[in-house]
């Protein structure tokens, strides 16, 4: 079950269990959209994969038991050890290489 961390590793945005401005990789690395299209270019500073948008987990339980209330989502927060400018440079060198090779 995904963690649906509550921020942005970038840049602290606060990316709630609802927002559908979260991405994250197959990690699950989680970044704003803004800082994944501005800073990261598409690419994890952590791993070097790409995004994708992180689902949405419903707040009312639609099947019994399933939901944000009873699967809550974490309330720990994450920052990335890299600054901008490295994730930058990361970005840059991996756009380099072959997707299938990252």
């Amino acid at each position: 079950m995904l963690e649906l961390r509550p921020n942005c590793e970038c840049c602290d945005k606060d990316l709630p269990p609802n927002s559908v401005e979260a991405m994250i990789c197959t990690y699950e690395c989680t970044f704003c959209k803004r800082c994944v299209e501005e800073v990261l270019s598409n690419v994890c500073p952590n791993c070097g994969g790409g995004f994708c948008p992180r689902p949405v987990r419903p707040q009312a339980a639609l099947r019994p038991g399933v939901g944000v209330q009873f699967q809550p989502a974490s309330q720990k927060r994450v920052l990335s050890r890299y600054s901008k400018e490295e994730m930058q440079d990361f970005a840059t060198t991996a756009k380099g290489i072959a997707p299938e090779a990252r």
